[in-house]
C-alpha cells in the first residue's frame, strides 16, 4: 500500500513538474510574440513571427497572427500605391491645367493691353482662348467623372444593348475625321444584332475613348480597326491601330490613374492620363474587362469584354 503511494506521489510530482515547464514555455512564448509584435507595429517593419514550439494552440495563434500581418502590409502597401497614385495625379493636373490657363491669360490681357489690335487679330486669340478652355473644362469633367465612379456615387444603369449597333454609330461619328486623315478603316461587325448587357451610355463613352485614343496616338500607322468577335458567353469588342504601340514594359500600367502616356507611348503626346482609366473603370461596373496588346506599328489592340445576352 505504502508502495502504490509512494508511486502516486511520485507520478504526480513528474505531471506537475511537466505542466510547470509547460506553463513556463507557454509564458515565455507568449512573452516573444507579445515582444515582436510591439516590435513590428513600433518600426512598421515588414516582419512574420517565427517560433519553433509543440504547443498547438500556441502554432495555430501564430498562424493567424501572420496572416493578420500579411494582410497589413497589402493595406500598406495599396495605401502607398494609391497615395503616390493620388500626388502625381495632382501633379499632372497641376500642370495640364497651368498651360492652358497660362495662354487664356496672356491672350486676354493682350487684347486687354494692346490697342493696336486688329478686330481679324483679336477673333483670332479669342478663337484659341475659346479652345484651351474647352480643353480646361474637359480635363475638369474628367477627373470629376473618376472622382465619381471610384467612389460609387455613379450608377448605371444596366440593360440589354445591341453592341454592333452601338459600334455603327459611333464608328461613323468618326467617318468625316478619319477620311481627312487618309486613315484605312477596316469594321469587322456582325450583320445580325448581338446583344451584351450593359449601360449604352458607358459604352459609348467607352468606345469614343478608345476611337479617339486609336486616332491621336495611332496616326502614324494611318489605320484603324473595330472588330466584334462573338463567344459562347462573352462578346469581345477590338479598337486597334497600326502605330506606334506601346512598350511591353508599360502596357499593364496604361490603365492606372494619371499613367500618362507621357511615361509610356509618346513623349509627344502629353495627356492628362484619365482617359483609359475611366474607361476600366467603366466596362468593370458592367461587369465586362479591358485588356490591351501591343506589336508597334503592327496592331495596337484594346479589347473590351462583355457578358453576352442571347434573348
Amino acid at each position: 500500500m505504502l508502495y502504490l503511494v509512494a508511486i502516486l506521489l511520485i507520478c504526480s510530482l513528474v505531471l506537475n513538474i511537466i505542466l510547470f515547464r509547460s506553463r513556463l514555455q507557454q509564458r515565455t512564448e507568449v512573452k516573444y510574440i507579445r515582444n515582436k509584435l510591439k516590435k513590428v507595429i513600433n518600426e512598421e517593419t515588414g516582419e512574420r513571427l517565427l517560433l519553433y514550439t509543440d504547443d498547438k494552440y500556441i502554432k495555430s495563434m501564430l498562424i493567424q497572427i501572420n496572416r493578420l500581418l500579411d494582410h497589413n502590409q497589402k493595406i500598406i502597401g495599396n495605401y502607398n500605391s494609391i497615395e503616390l497614385s493620388m500626388r502625381k495625379m495632382l501633379s499632372n493636373i497641376s500642370h495640364d491645367l497651368k498651360t492652358p490657363l497660362t495662354v487664356i491669360l496672356g491672350y486676354i490681357e493682350m487684347i486687354n493691353n494692346d490697342k493696336n489690335l486688329t478686330t481679324e487679330r483679336i477673333l483670332g486669340l479669342l478663337k484659341t482662348v475659346n479652345v484651351k478652355t474647352v480643353e480646361v473644362l474637359e480635363l475638369v469633367n474628367r477627373f470629376f467623372e473618376l472622382v465619381k465612379l471610384e467612389s460609387g456615387d455613379k450608377k448605371l444603369s444596366v440593360s440589354r444593348i445591341d453592341i454592333c449597333e452601338v459600334s455603327r454609330k459611333i464608328i461613323l461619328d468618326y467617318y468625316e475625321i478619319l477620311i481627312n486623315k487618309d486613315f484605312e478603316v477596316v469594321i469587322d461587325l456582325p450583320e445580325d444584332p448581338v446583344f451584351v448587357r450593359g449601360d449604352e451610355d458607358a459604352v459609348e463613352r467607352v468606345l469614343h475613348n478608345l476611337i479617339s485614343n486609336a486616332i491621336r496616338y495611332g496616326s502614324d500607322g494611318k489605320a484603324i480597326g473595330l472588330k466584334i468577335r462573338i463567344a459562347e458567353n462573352d462578346v469581345d469588342i477590338e479598337v486597334s491601330d497600326k502605330g506606334k504601340g506601346i512598350n511591353e514594359l508599360h502596357k499593364d500600367r496604361v490603365f492606372e490613374r494619371m499613367y500618362t502616356l507621357e511615361d509610356s507611348r509618346n513623349t509627344h503626346y502629353q495627356g492628362s492620363g484619365l482617359g483609359l482609366t475611366i474607361t476600366k473603370r467603366l466596362v468593370e461596373q458592367m461587369g465586362g474587362s479591358i485588356s490591351l496588346d501591343s506589336i508597334p506599328f503592327q496592331k495596337t489592340a484594346f479589347t473590351v469584354r462583355l457578358k453576352r445576352i442571347r434573348y
